[in-house]
């Protein structure tokens, strides 16, 4: 502070009618932080950083485990069997990168980022521990029925993710769960190839066409169950499942009382949007009973939200739901399966806790036996069967398994002239009388350490000349100066370096669009370096022209990022990233691919599928797929990329092919339109091999691969590859 003083006092900075400004030399001395000692920093510079201060320093441990960790190269590697993974099979992850990214002539698939690196693995290993979890509460509890799962597939409804569950669950019956009617359509086909007692949960609102399909995959032998979100949906049920001679298999949706205080929870209570009342649950009884079909009543579901926070809430939920279960047993209805829902959560800042939407405070064998002691108490008091226990745990099952993988391109840092560069004379010229009685406020709060009124007196002063300049009579040089001034108050009294803006190559509304639309926090590392002291704080701005598109809350309630200088970058011994930054996204798997749009035309990034192997580097890329091309974002617009191309080749013809001699330059250039069609949307990189410029007059590349394909396209665009050894 006394340094700050100095900086504003150095010019005898006073109010109409004290001494003269300044005099003599108004050169001023070096700033030297006041909040924190030099002997301190100087302990924390010459400790030796590895890669276990990183894992601390991002969490990793706490919401990685078991399936993420950093290895001794400072790299970030998937656990693809959890805590059965050994250590030759662990998958770095920057390898991955490495693979995927190289051009496809020195062995790589070619691939732009972003990335989003799927992990088969992982989602096997999250069904097995899941099912796991329940076998062993229901071994443990004496529970005389049996655990059997279905998967959402409205967290993410890709066509391999599907499958894969499908594949994964069939030893235990594991079935899907659809809330429209594509998603009925989908799961259909799906289960055509599952076990054939997997359920087919029918969720969400209906119309007849939904009821056909849900009756008609009965129909095809698949285990159908006809959930009845409105009171309404019981009479379309009746009346199309006689006309189809099926006999249906009905469920109820209730509306609990029991509900949880945070974001996820506003959909349940008593005024929740889905379910219904007991009131309206009795009135379906009664209409299927007159109709001589209450025995189709077999199952109750019922959802508390998302992420539910702690075991005790889930046990107050469970156990009112069993409750109405056992009522609708002594009314007569042919009950057998009570579906939790979904809500089990993960823990997405490392932190345990029950008190956020971000983390829950159990773990998936604390959930299994919080719901199996619930239902198992109910009914024994009420000498009922045990019921099947069904849930829908979407986010649980599919969110470890999805990384996504982006590069920093630049960053910027906010400039602050350094004391001796402070120009005062120049400065306090063309200031009005106001201005300089806040100068002179200014250096008083410095002298007496208001670290508070240091802040608002500079702020005044900024917005004193802000006015001047909007007047006429400040000067841009002088408004900078002033601006410059203000910055180094900020950052003397602060004394912390201020946050960096790292430019990222990705569009947040389309990859992670629950962050700007609810502000859902993801944990965000950088997928190497990490054997590197992190020695700058950053936030993340993407590509897209909108304010919203940036990333200043993190993990641990941080509003910056520990990350590392983009000058060198590649040093220490984390090498292989060819002097990029890449960071990691992780436990993204759930909502952002289907939630993404495509503000300002950024479509959805590349994806790999990528299996554990005995190969020399532990992974196998066994599927994948560019992102959508410029032409692809334009066509979901309604745009016709190929019309387009039409007429700017003709503009081209008419503008740029009437010199004769020329030809070339007139054909590289409508080549060069062509491929801008069929390109990604986001950012080439620059490197020492990319960006050359090839001598095509004056035509620019991104590299040797593009400059031929632009002469000699024969690659398709819908060019895929499959089972690639790494």
């Amino acid at each position: 502070m006394p340094a700050l003083a100095c900086c504003v006092d150095a010019a005898a900075v006073a109010p109409p009618g004290y001494a003269a400004f300044f005099a003599g030399d108004s050169s001023l001395p070096s700033a030297v932080p006041f909040s924190a000692s030099t002997a301190d920093a100087a302990d924390s510079n010459s400790t030796h950083w590895s890669p276990a201060h990183s894992s601390a320093l991002y969490r990793i441990d706490g919401w990685g485990a078991p399936y993420f960790s950093v290895n001794n190269a400072g790299n970030i590697t998937v656990r693809p069997y959890g805590t059965d993974t050994l250590a030759h099979q662990e998958i770095d992850l920057l390898k991955i990168v490495k693979k995927v990214s190289d051009p496809k002539s020195v062995g790589g698939l070619g691939l732009q980022l972003p990335l989003i690196v799927r992990v088969p693995d992982v989602l096997e290993n999250r069904l097995e521990s899941l099912q796991s979890a329940f076998e062993s509460a229901i071994q443990a509890q004496g529970y005389e029925s049996h655990y059997q799962g279905v998967y959402p597939v409205k967290c993410n409804q890709d066509r391999f993710v599907v499958e894969d569950i499908v594949k994964f669950g069939a030893p235990f019956r594991f079935g899907l769960e659809a809330g429209s009617k594509p998603e009925l359509l989908l799961a259909m086909s799906c289960l055509c190839k599952g076990n054939p007692e997997a359920l087919l949960v029918c969720n969400g609102f209906k119309d007849a066409e939904y009821i056909f399909l849900a009756l008609l995959a009965r129909k095809l032998a698949l285990n159908t169950v006809i959930v009845l979100e409105e009171e309404e949906e019981v009479d379309l049920v009746i009346e199309i499942s006689k006309k189809l001679s099926v006999r249906p298999v009905i469920g109820v949706r209730a509306k609990l009382r029991t509900k949880h205080s945070g974001h996820f929870g506003s959909t349940s209570g008593e005024k929740g949007k889905f379910g219904l009342t007991t009131i309206q649950i009795l009135r379906v009884v009664k209409r299927l009973q007159d109709s001589g079909m209450l025995d189709c009543l077999q199952l109750l579901h019922f959802h508390i939200g998302s992420q539910i926070p702690s075991t005790a809430l889930l046990q107050a939920g469970v156990v009112e739901a069993a409750q109405i279960y056992s009522e609708l047993v002594r009314l007569g209805a042919d009950m057998k399966v009570i579906d939790i829902g979904g809500g089990l959560g993960i823990d997405y800042d490392g932190s345990k806790s029950g008190n956020s939407d971000l983390s829950v405070s159990y773990g998936l064998q604390e959930y299994a036996s919080a719901v199996v002691n619930a239902v198992r108490f109910v009914c024994d008091r009420k000498s009922i069967k045990h019921p099947i226990i069904c849930s829908e745990s979407g986010r649980a099952i599919v969110s470890h398994h999805s990384i996504l993988i982006f590069e920093a391109m630049s960053a910027t840092a906010p400039t602050t002239p350094a004391m001796n560069q402070v120009d005062l004379p120049f400065i306090l010229e063309g200031l009005s009388e106001d201005a300089r009685v806040d100068c002179w406020n200014l250096s008083q709060a410095a002298m007496r350490h208001e670290t508070e009124s240091c802040f608002v007196y500079a702020d005044q002063l900024k917005q004193r000349c802000v006015e001047q300049f909007k007047e006429g009579t400040l000067g841009i040089e002088q408004l900078a100066a002033v601006d410059g001034l203000c910055d180094l108050v900020s950052k003397v009294v602060d004394a912390s370096e201020p946050a960096r803006t790292y430019h990222v190559n990705l569009s947040i509304f389309t990859s992670i669009p629950d962050f700007w639309s609810i502000g859902q926090i993801f944990p965000i590392v950088p997928i190497h370096r990490l054997d590197e002291r992190p020695e700058v704080r950053g936030i993340l701005s993407d590509l897209t022209c909108d304010s919203d598109g940036k990333i200043d809350k993190f993990i641990g309630g941080e509003t910056s990022l520990p990350l590392h200088g983009l000058e060198g970058n590649g040093g220490g011994s984390s090498g292989g990233a060819n002097g990029r930054y890449y960071l990691g996204m992780f436990l993204g798997g759930a909502y952002q691919e289907s939630l993404g749009g495509v503000h300002n035309l950024f479509g959805g990034p590349s994806v790999v599928s990528v299996s554990q192997s005995d190969g020399p580097y532990s992974f196998a890329v066994t599927r994948a797929a560019p992102g959508p091309s410029c032409g692809d974002v334009l066509r979901v617009m309604q745009h016709e990329p190929e019309l387009m191309f039409e007429t700017l080749k003709h503009r081209a013809e008419e503008f740029c092919g009437q010199d004769h001699g020329n030809e070339g330059t007139h054909a590289a250039l409508v080549s060069t339109i062509a491929r801008s069609f069929h390109n990604m949307p986001y950012l080439v990189a620059a490197s020492p091999c990319s960006l050359t410029a090839m001598n095509n007059n004056g035509f620019y590349y991104c590299n040797e691969e593009d400059y031929n394909a632009a002469v000699d396209s024969g690659a398709s665009e819908d060019e895929q590859w499959s089972y690639c050894y790494a």
